[in-house]
């Protein structure tokens, strides 16, 4: 009956509620003081013992009483440490972890400001680490005291961004599952001597999706049963509803880009006065990732490509399309002949350890596109080459594009890279030297296509599309030879597309 009242009232009971947070208190001792709960109705009394346990992940609550033993596992409480939460007060919001080896980031902007009033899980401000665009969003619901840094500060990973004034301790998170669960429990207590309940996923009218996700789509003014789901088991994902908000127009590019460039702009006109340009961002992490690369062997093989044939193939895509949103270019094809030709060269789809002295042969091709951005030099990459179509690389190709701009990547965007494309011939220049993006062994500079006059067999003279390519490899992993090896079988699929229907799967 307790564990029915208890279940029934859900939680409600503010002793109850005091002896759940001195069991998430004691870190130490594993079992704590029984806590005397009262409960019933009609007057009744009931008075039972409820022993609290610490498990690293679950709660567990047993009762006892004689001729009469029963276990609660898995109570449905929020995962987030209550052992720092405050009784009342202010309370400091500190910069978390937001990835792995990242220990500072730049404030880009505030989305609050001292004095509002602020919901648990609202987006509090926006930081830029070496390898992302993140939200902070808040945990608890309060009033802004003190916001401590100002857009531009770079905030080292555990120092205080704001502090927040609470009344009181939020009261543990109980999903929709978990009630569903619990009333499911309720019908089976007084038979079972073992009662679990796993909190499910938050849904929303049968959609899966995490709080911030949901408060992410009310601050844009979606309905989240409107935006299509691409996660796992149908879930919405943060790049879904960014998505979709761009295809209806609500997303702009951000202040932050804007200042950057006011900040450039007076050094081009008539200023003659010395300005000093604090790196931020992707910029600071171009700096990590080159001086690495300037401890790398590097040489480089130039070659170039007859591009007739990729030219009409473009044409002849652009003429069958009928989506207005995709444009066709000549990177897609290129990145999908990539691709054939490293399933035959797989050395230069590789990493290099260099403590172990190993290459560690990467099954996916991960090609990774060099994108120059207000923000700096970013290389967000296309995912499992190998499995895809050359629609699917020309769809994804210009998702990364449209987040590079808005600097909304993702971490999982610009990482797990394997080999490196520069496409410098779409600002300028018949090619470049590239510098190999560390751990991975090759990088490939493309310079424009440009027509230029060939002879053919018969000694005539023809106008041919001709792109040079210029291949950097690390040669403590690769030797001339087998990136020339590699680049002859590149040219074949590019310079005869038709092939590549050959060795599609």
């Amino acid at each position: 009956m307790i564990c029915r009242k208890i279940y029934q009232s859900k939680l409600r009971n503010s002793v109850v509620r005091q002896s759940i947070c001195r069991w998430f208190q004691s870190s130490v001792a594993p079992l704590t003081p029984a806590a005397t709960v009262c409960s019933g109705s009609s007057g009744k009394r009931i008075q039972s013992q409820l022993h609290f346990f610490r498990n690293s992940t679950t709660a567990f609550c047993s009762y006892n009483k004689p001729n009469v033993s029963f276990t609660l596992r898995g109570c449905s409480f929020t995962t987030q440490a209550a052992i720092d939460l405050p009784a009342g007060g202010v309370i400091d919001i500190p910069l978390a972890q937001t990835g792995e080896g990242i220990a500072e980031c730049e404030l880009l902007k505030w989305f609050v400001q001292e004095g509002d009033l602020v919901e648990e899980f609202q987006p509090l401000c926006e930081v830029q680490s070496d390898k992302a665009t993140i939200e902070i969003t808040s945990r608890y619901k309060g009033k802004i005291s003190q916001i401590l840094h100002v857009p531009g500060d770079i905030v080292k990973v555990g120092e205080t961004l704001l502090k927040i004034g609470i009344d009181e301790i939020p009261d543990p998170i109980e999903t929709s599952d978990a009630s569903e669960k619990m009333t499911s429990l309720e019908s089976d207590c007084s038979g079972s001597s073992d009662i679990s309940s796993v909190p499910g996923k938050p849904k929303i009218g049968g959609v899966s999706s995490t709080p911030a996700i949901r408060n992410l789509a009310k601050q844009y003014g979606l309905d989240i049963n409107d935006v299509p789901a691409t996660g796992k088991d149908g879930r919405i994902l943060k790049e879904d509803v960014i998505n979709y908000a761009m295809q209806k127009g609500l997303i702009e590019a951000p202040a932050c880009a804007l200042q950057k460039l006011s900040e450039v702009s007076p050094l081009i006109g008539g200023g003659y006065e010395d300005k000093t340009l604090q790196l931020r961002g992707y910029q600071r992490a171009m700096v990590k990732s080159m001086t690495l690369a300037a401890k790398i062997p590097h040489f480089y093989y130039v070659e170039e490509m007859n591009c007739d044939a990729l030219v009409e193939l473009k044409t002849s895509f652009q003429n069958e399309n009928s989506d207005p949103e995709i444009k066709h270019t000549f990177l897609p094809v290129l990145i999908k002949s990539l691709s054939m030709a490293l399933t035959t060269h797989p050395m230069l789809n590789s990493r290099f350890n260099e403590e172990s002295y190993e290459v560690i042969l990467k099954g996916s091709h991960n090609i990774g596109i060099a994108m120059a951005t207000p923000n700096g030099l970013v290389v967000p990459n296309i995912k499992n080459v190998q499995s895809l179509s050359i629609l699917e690389i020309t769809k994804e190709l210009s998702r990364l594009q449209k987040f590079a701009k808005i600097n909304k990547l993702s971490p999982d965007d610009i990482s797990g890279g394997t080999i490196t494309l520069s496409n410098i011939g779409g600002i300028g220049g018949k090619f470049g030297c590239p510098l190999i993006n560390s751990p991975e062994v090759a990088i490939i500079g493309m310079g424009r296509i440009q027509k230029i006059p060939h002879f053919a067999e018969d000694g005539n003279i023809y106008p041919a599309s001709v792109m040079t390519i210029n291949v950097g490899a690390d040669h403590r992993v690769l030797d001339g030879a087998t990136v020339a090896r590699f680049c002859n079988d590149w040219k074949k699929f590019v310079e005869k597309p038709d092939l590549l229907l050959l060795h599609t799967r």
